[in-house]
């Protein structure tokens, strides 16, 4: 399958090729588990179209990490895949995606044949830490509506779309957190006027 080989642009021409011998273009249906936790990284993602999110378990709840958008990885699988690891997140696509798999046991050779590869996996470790603090931050700082708010709004911007449609207990599990507890917020946030919530469709009518 082609893709468009400007998401490899700021890497030299002959690397793009190699990429695009070995590597495969994949398909994947919304809501596939494409890494399981434990399980060693074989292919690495880089998102040609469509959203896939990551996350990590503690005990007996999960919690949504970040998410890869097109032309992005996943900085956790690149770790795992180098240090032949188990993985430690999993990750399953949000939307409909397409996604280029490259073959991990390429990547130690590339990396030394060609720095600038690395600038993938800095750019990526950069802006995972920033989400990182900002996560810390918020968990400090914001009340459960207010995170529960920006996170709705996080994601309708995007899926492109003006509403989404979830179940509480998705987000619950995105949130950390039980479904009672969204249940609860939802409503107070309806009652504020900030969301409104119609045939499981969940609408940002106004802002913070």
């Amino acid at each position: 399958m082609n893709f468009d080989k400007k998401i490899l642009s700021f890497l030299k021409t002959d690397l793009v090729e190699k990429i695009c011998s070995a590597s495969t273009v994949k398909e994947f249906s919304k809501g596939t588990e494409i890494l399981r936790e434990q399980q060693y990284v074989k292919v690495l993602p880089i998102v040609i179209n469509g959203l896939i999110k990551v996350y990590s378990r503690f005990n007996d709840k999960e919690l949504l990490l970040y998410y890869i958008e097109p032309d992005q990885s996943c900085v956790m699988t690149f770790y795992a895949a180098l240090k032949n690891t188990p993985s430690k997140v999993f990750a399953k696509t949000e939307e409909n995606s397409t996604v280029l798999l490259l073959p991990v046991h390429l990547l130690p050779a590339w990396l030394k044949e060609y720095p600038d590869f690395n600038e993938l996996f800095y750019n990526q470790f950069n802006l995972r830490y920033s989400e990182l603090l900002d996560t810390i931050g918020s968990l400090l700082l914001d009340k459960m509506d207010k995170r529960l708010y920006d996170h709705l709004k996080k994601k309708t911007e995007l899926s492109h779309n003006n509403s989404v449609k979830m179940s509480h207990s998705q987000i619950a599990n995105e949130l950390g957190t039980a479904r009672e507890v969204i249940t609860r917020v939802l409503k107070k946030l309806e009652t504020d006027g900030k969301v409104e919530q119609k045939s499981g469709n969940l609408k940002i009518i106004n802002e913070w």
